[in-house]
């Protein structure tokens, strides 16, 4: 064990160095003046996208919005190759914003944060590594991301199988080889439906085995032309005020007009319109598509009937249409000819609401019905979202209270921002903020900014500790609810926003679906007014 003598005293840790741990070191390190230290598990800085190498792997945001606006010269010195990203892509922007902004001098590789316990005494941070070393820290900042813990199914039988397996979400570095080999891949969430047409292009033969069947909408990605580079770059103060200022942190607003109240055929016209522009635009054609069921259930129709459309087999469209939630209730993905796949000789789609899966053999994937024999199985299916990466840190706030018996029946927080009981601990997208409902950079550059003022105001005024309290966290959890309510988002019970795709975790809706625009201007309320609900001292 250390001795004190070893423990290395600094204003922040801070844990995770993706989009958000790199720019929350660069504002406290580098506008504040503050000795700030990353902690990174990995072996290279990117988050998510040092982690997500899975075969097709690629943003679900427009590649001109996923990046840093805070520093003009980043926008103006990277250039993006395409409409929709590809993880190496995104992976070499992060890297060239690392070395552009000297970030690596103080972000630690190879290094696992093992636990943090707070010091009532001092108002100060105790973080130990999994490298044995100890830092006093005044503040702790989670930039762990939402999206970063995978979840391994617990299917009898997986020590049995005798090919080879692998989570989308620990994906070897090296890649996977599915030449010649059958291969099946349990989910089709949006990392399934991402993987599933680039590994059947490859694969002897691919089983796919549906539990839910999910809209998808086209991606239609496309090389970026000289003309929109110049146009990104030249009015990239215009775009960056779009994605502050409405719902959902994308460039471009929803259009505000009623999908019931719209003629039939005029309606079906933006459908089209919107299916072929590809991406999100399609979700902002009405208003009323995530509040007003009779509204949901017009594009919900289209899609269906697209995807039965595009699909050869009847028996087969039917299973993939066969779709049991609203649409856009849960995180729509966008996709590269994903149910065009299904019309390929070596592709095969398991229904497992007919026949769930029994268990693994050393041969392959049993069902109730039959037995799939394949040398590889993929598991897509998914994160321990929101939470997960969180209460997997063994991290003790006052009174000796642990993160995870706190959120035991879900999480709470004040706007995301803090927890009730852990002092000068910020969390960064956490639950009860937009994060997963928006587009993540934008709304990591306000929650960073955000953290940076306060601690700015703290220093400024000689205070040392920061703390929210129970009350204000009751407040936000009934705001968080009512946003939550005030949209179909809960009515999906299998998502994973409520947590719903963990056995045993607590079914509660866990991001702000109050727009991204409303957040912002609620948190920058609490500023103004003296961070209302926080406690300095």
């Amino acid at each position: 064990m250390n001795t004190s003598a070893a423990i290395q005293k600094v204003d922040a840790i801070i844990i995770g160095s993706g989009f958000a741990g790199m720019y929350q070191l660069h504002s406290l390190r580098d506008k504040l003046g503050l000795n700030a230290k990353v902690i990174e598990r990995g072996a290279g800085v990117g988050g998510t996208w040092y982690w997500n190498r899975y075969p097709g792997a690629r943003c679900d945001s427009e590649s001109h919005t996923y990046m840093y606006y805070f520093s003009k010269e980043l926008v103006q010195e990277w250039e993006w190759s395409e409409r929709y990203p590809q993880q190496p892509e995104i992976l070499r922007y992060l890297n060239f914003v690392a070395d552009r902004l000297n970030l690596r001098s103080d972000i630690q590789l190879n290094t696992a944060m093992t636990q943090a316990h707070f010091n009532e005494s001092t108002n100060r941070w105790l973080v130990t590594t999994d490298t044995g070393e100890q830092y006093d820290a005044q503040f702790l900042i989670t930039a762990v991301g939402c999206l970063s813990n995978a979840n391994v199914p617990k299917i009898p039988g997986i020590s049995d199988f005798k090919g080879d397996w692998y989570h989308t979400g620990q994906w070897p570095h090296e890649g996977v080889d599915f030449t010649g080999k059958r291969v099946g891949i349990i989910g089709t969430g949006s990392t399934g439906i991402q993987a599933i047409p680039v590994i059947a292009a490859q694969a002897k033969h691919l089983t796919v085995f549906q539990r839910t069947a999910n809209y998808s909408l086209p991606a239609r990605h496309h090389p970026l032309s000289d003309e929109f580079k110049e146009y990104a770059k030249k009015h990239s103060a215009d775009i960056y005020k779009v994605m502050t200022s409405n719902t959902n942190g994308h460039a471009f607003y929803i259009d505000d007009r009623s999908a019931i109240e719209t003629p039939a055929d005029v309606r079906q016209k933006t459908y089209e319109e919107k299916w072929e522009m590809g991406g999100f635009q399609f979700r902002a054609s009405f208003r009323d598509l995530l509040t007003d069921e009779a509204a949901n259930k017009t594009a919900a129709d289209f899609i269906r009937q697209k995807i039965r459309g595009i699909v050869k087999d009847p028996k087969v469209g039917e299973i993939l249409s066969d779709i049991d939630h609203p649409f856009a209730g849960k995180r729509p993905p966008i996709d590269d000819h994903y149910f065009e796949t299904y019309n390929r000789d070596n592709v095969s789609l398991v229904d497992l609401r007919s026949a769930p899966i029994e268990k693994i053999t050393a041969k392959g994937i049993k069902t109730t019905e039959q037995e799939y024999e394949v040398d590889i199985i993929v598991f897509a299916t998914g994160f321990d979202a929101m939470t997960g990466s969180l209460v997997r840190l063994d991290i003790v706030g006052r009174n000796k209270r642990t993160l995870k018996d706190y959120w035991s029946a879900g999480p709470k927080t004040n706007l995301g921002l803090q927890v009730p009981g852990f002092p000068n601990m910020f969390t960064i997208t956490g639950p009860g903020s937009p994060s997963v409902l928006s587009n993540m950079p934008p709304t990591i550059e306000q929650h960073v900014e955000w953290i940076s003022d306060c601690i700015s105001k703290m220093k400024a005024k000689g205070l040392n500790c920061v703390e929210t309290s129970e009350a204000a966290s009751e407040a936000w959890q009934k705001e968080v609810d009512r946003a939550a309510q005030a949209t179909l988002l809960p009515k999906v019970k299998h998502s994973w926003y409520l947590g719903a795709n963990v056995p045993g975790k607590p079914q509660v809706f866990m991001p702000y679906a109050g727009g991204f625009a409303h957040y912002r201007t609620i948190c920058d309320k609490v500023a103004s007014e003296g961070y209302t609900g926080f406690q300095m001292s």
